[in-house]
């Protein structure tokens, strides 16, 4: 049973438009606090590059897709622990 402590997990989400991107650079390290709607990381997808956002506050607790790494739709980039 999940409860408020549990980290979130981050995910590329599937869009439809692209099967992968490359996630271009983190704007953030390990272990900083955010706050919802706060930029995360700057990705790339075949048509455009956007800043993927904190979807709650929170410490940024794991990243696990480096710099310059493609990755498809669907997976984990990261946890935000509240």
């Amino acid at each position: 049973m999940a409860t408020s402590d549990d980290p979130i997990d981050v995910r590329i989400a599937h869009s439809g438009l692209a099967e992968s991107v490359l996630v271009l650079e983190w704007l953030v390290d390990d272990g900083t606090r955010v706050n919802a709607g706060d930029p995360l990381v700057v990705i790339e997808s075949e048509k455009t590059q956007f800043e993927m956002e904190a979807p709650i506050a929170g410490v940024l607790e794991i990243v696990v897709a480096a710099d310059d790494l493609e990755v498809p739709a669907g997976t984990l980039i990261a946890r935000i622990r509240p």
